[in-house]
């Protein structure tokens, strides 16, 4: 999936004076950080972000409680992750010595129109409502994940697969029932991706049902155990920061990079220009193309190929924002007012008690694009996330990304890299810093 196994080393020219490289990174959120943390290793590096804090969609929001002089560290963006999947944020958090405690990733799902509630913890959960016991739609829709499973694996093991296939094909070629689609899977699907339900029917097939795999969610057990940072996601990028040894610019976006044969010159926000020998972008793929002044064909082909979607998140403590049994409240909470129209923005509560283990009397909720706005009074903080939307537009496009690097100075890394998590932007981070010769400590470890 990771288009940057290529091989792109060639791009890179090491002067005699190589050691005195001057190298800007835009963007600090985990491609951003971990390319500045691994290039100051052996070049001169100034990390340059348009917010006031460093850690993009780390972000950990301090909350302050009545009679408690600690404040509560909750998560907004990242939040969790499992090492099967994630081998080189587990080698960070290793090395800097990131603490980690388990936690589970279950999931609900509350529809307004039919008033169905479930979860998928247990039968218990599963029939919290015991009339769908007797329900058939109900029930069609529970065979009909089990019965998705085994052509998604199939799909797998089939190289000769259509790669342009998109899931509502698949899922319309194997007879899968509207109930388990829009009630089930493009709802927890659309959680995962963070875009409207009717977009995740455009992803291709094949690249969905691996990703499933690969995360257990084809089987009824053996799931990989999800962690979650101790102290909030906060936490491993104060270790990080605390180990950085170059420059950083906050408060202070780029608003144009210039490239010439030999130097990138950035034009920040106060007119401010600074001049480097190599830039890595480090932004979302949309934003990487409006910064460059003279962007290639290639560029331009390439980076407009991804669209990104607008998430309206609240971290607030209003339980309207749930599902209404709270036997059924599980880490993620899909809700919708009618389960036949998919088009809205994914509306999902995080209960982040139940995912952080927050040390608490207090229920809190980050919530994406609610479906009812929460009670002001009950709302801490409101955040805009853009998320990347992948179709086959995308997909296509991740193939040729390898071959923009280096061109002109100018390397890209980002979560539009791999499926937009994570680890994707940490691996699209990796591969940058071996381009330039950056040994990676986890990997000789």
């Amino acid at each position: 999936m990771n288009c940057l196994t290529a091989n792109f080393h060639h791009h890179v020219s090491f002067g005699v004076n190589r050691l005195n490289k001057k190298i800007a990174v835009i963007g600090s959120g985990i491609a951003g950080m971990a390319s500045a943390w691994l290039l100051a290793k052996r070049y001169q590096v100034t990390l340059i972000d348009k917010n006031s804090y460093i850690g993009g969609h780390t972000n950990t929001v301090s909350v302050p409680e009545q009679g408690k002089t600690k404040l509560l560290p909750v998560d907004t963006g990242f939040i969790v992750y499992n090492e099967p999947n994630y081998p080189n944020l587990v080698g960070l958090f290793k090395v800097l010595d990131v603490q980690s405690r388990t936690t589970n990733m279950t999931f609900a799902a509350s529809i307004a129109d039919s008033g169905l509630e479930y979860a998928g913890n247990d039968l218990n959960t599963l029939f919290a409502q015991r009339k769908n016991i007797l329900s058939p739609r109900f029930l069609k829709l529970v065979y009909d994940i089990l019965k998705f499973n085994r052509p998604a694996k199939a799909l797998i093991e089939d190289d000769t697969a259509d790669p342009e296939l998109t899931l509502g094909e698949f899922l319309a070629l194997n007879n899968i029932g509207k109930a388990m689609q829009n009630d089930y899977l493009l709802p927890m699907a659309a959680a995962i991706w963070s875009c409207p339900p009717s977009q995740m029917a455009s992803f291709p097939a094949r690249s969905f049902a691996q990703f499933f795999d690969n995360h257990g969610l084809l089987n009824v057990k053996d799931r990989p155990q999800w962690r979650t940072v101790m102290g909030g996601s906060q936490a491993y990028v104060a270790k990080l920061l605390n180990d950085y040894s170059g420059e950083k610019i906050i408060n202070n976006g780029v608003v144009k990079v210039d490239r010439t044969t030999d130097s990138v010159t950035l034009t920040l926000e106060d007119g401010q220009q600074l001049t480097f020998d190599e830039v890595v972008i480090a932004t979302h793929a949309d934003e990487a193309l409006a910064l460059l002044a003279d962007a290639s064909h290639d560029e331009q082909r390439y980076l407009s190929a991804f669209r990104y979607q607008a998430n309206d998140t609240y971290l607030h403590t209003d339980e309207r924002l749930m599902p209404k049994l709270k036997p059924v409240w599980s880490c993620w909470n899909y809700l919708a007012n009618n389960s036949d129209d998919l088009t809205p923005a994914v509306s999902v509560s995080y209960w982040m008690n139940a995912l952080q283990h927050l040390d608490t009397s207090s229920n809190y909720f980050v919530s994406l694009n609610p479906i009812t706005a929460p009670d002001p009074a009950k709302v801490i903080k409101r955040i805009h996330y853009m998320h990347p939307v992948f179709d086959n537009q995308a997909m296509l496009a991740q193939q040729h990304l390898a071959s923009l690097q280096g061109r002109q100075h100018t390397w890209y890394a980002g979560s539009y890299f791999g499926y937009g998590f994570h680890e994707d932007a940490l691996t699209a981070a990796v591969s940058v810093a071996k381009a330039f010769g950056i040994d990676i400590p986890w990997e000789n470890a």
